[in-house]
């Protein structure tokens, strides 16, 4: 999500006390005076954070007690951010919104007076299904929703026991499903290295359970002593260096995990933005995935939201994959009632989510399309839709299978955003057939 900052109060003569950020920084309160970014800092926090803003904000908290500071901690720590800024309970907006206003205009074009409505309707979307011909060339569809419930904080803001509360609350109404929906639920604090395996195996699993020590450990265990000792030292060694790296800002991966080899063991690195906003605090306590028997829906409990919802199955029937997650999300919510406004749609932790929180993706292989990348890219753009490799942002594509998924977020309907990815991998296949 790097965004262009352009010329922004950071360039202007500001003469008073600063605080230069950095990965050197260990907590918000190493934030004294009003941040001052290093050069190529492209952050939006960096973009609108004004001396008059940091004034008026930087000792104020929300009704939660989450600081002004811990939300922006996130991007002063990783000055490589694209935003910068969490929000630590659904009050966060209004308590810091002075610098959040500007940030939901800037990335959403969405003005303090707009309003923004929810619609999950799946029967109203106008999306006939692909001919054999044109379904053939998509290999899965994916929706996900992400939710965090009315009472209580956004994760950033949470304590132990809410978490786990949170937990507890998504399971009763995760055990009600019934039919395609019914499944199990897997806490990730005592899980069996089998199921975890399993789950790996399944694409399901979103972090690795154990720490990489405590993998190094059970690796090595088999040794004898003068062996496991000068394994494990290099182990921890490599571990200290892989984290260094990523606290540098110098690793090129900068999704929710990252792969490493130690010593033959993989091992899945924490994001560090999440963990500068205090997401992955008490890991993994607290924590589980639930998925349905068909392996067509899942829910990750108290990852970066506390409920990311997802419905997938290979092939093109975008209509069935919408319903179904038009049924789970409303099943849930009898259950826990998710955070909501008439302003900002449902309420997120990271600010980019605000709205819909939803993301409606296919993966598809268009050899000839993508080999006109401006022409790819000017339908994506005329359907507000993006073009990702199939492994996430920034990643490539080896053999023209890319991810096409909607763009917009808030100020738009679930429905309406749905109708948008399907219009613009419509137009795709048009112009891949003609070519």
């Amino acid at each position: 999500m790097g965004c262009s900052s352009g010329k922004d109060v950071q360039d202007t003569a500001y003469t008073g006390p600063t605080t230069l950020v950095g990965s050197h920084l260990k907590t918000a309160e190493d934030v004294v005076d009003y941040p001052h970014f290093p050069d190529g800092t492209k952050s939006l926090l960096k973009k609108h954070l004004t001396p008059a803003i940091w004034n008026e904000l930087k000792d104020k908290q929300d009704k939660h007690g989450f600081t002004f500071k811990q939300a922006i901690f996130s991007g002063c720590k990783n000055t490589d951010s694209g935003i910068g800024v969490y929000a630590g309970s659904h009050d966060s907006y209004a308590a810091f919104a002075p610098l959040m206003d500007k940030i939901i205009l800037d990335y959403h074009k969405h003005g303090k007076s707009a309003k923004h409505v929810s619609d999950m309707d799946a029967s109203k979307l106008k999306a006939p299904p692909f001919a054999p011909e044109d379904a053939a060339m998509i290999v899965s569809t994916r929706i996900r929703v992400g939710r965090n419930l009315a009472d209580y904080p956004l994760g950033p803001g949470l304590s132990k026991q809410q978490r786990l509360d949170i937990m507890n609350t998504v399971v009763k109404a995760l055990e009600t499903f019934e039919g395609d929906l019914q499944g199990k639920f897997y806490p990730l604090q005592g899980m069996s290295k089998d199921v975890q395996n399993k789950l790996i195996e399944d694409h399901f699993l979103f972090k690795q359970v154990s720490t990489p020590l405590q993998t190094a450990r059970e690796r090595f265990k088999d040794l004898d002593k003068m062996q496991y000792l000068m394994n494990l030292c290099v182990a921890v060694l490599d571990i200290i260096k892989i984290r260094r790296v990523n606290a540098l800002g110098q690793s090129p991966f900068i999704y929710i995990m990252t792969r490493r080899n130690i010593r033959g063991i993989k091992v899945l690195e924490g994001d560090r933005f999440l963990e500068a906003c205090n997401l992955n605090r008490e890991w993994p306590e607290g924590r589980g995935i639930f998925h349905n028997d068909e392996k067509t829906f899942l829910v990750w409990v108290n990852e970066e939201d506390q409920l990311r919802i997802i419905s997938m199955q290979q092939g093109a029937d975008l209509h069935k994959v919408f319903e179904r997650l038009q049924r789970a999300t409303t099943h849930i919510e009898k259950v826990a009632k998710f955070a909501h406004d008439s302003h900002l749609g449902y309420i997120t932790s990271c600010p980019t989510n605000l709205g819909t929180a939803l993301r409606a993706s296919v993966h598809i292989r268009l050899p000839k399309l993508s080999q006109r990348w401006d022409e790819f890219q000017k339908i994506a753009d005329e359907f507000y839709v993006q073009i990702r490799g199939i492994h996430g942002e920034h990643s490539e594509s080896t053999d023209a299978t890319y991810d096409i998924s909607n763009k917009r977020r808030l100020g738009r309907s679930e429905k309406d955003l749905v109708q948008d990815m399907y219009n613009g991998v419509k137009k795709m296949i048009e112009r891949e057939k003609q070519l």
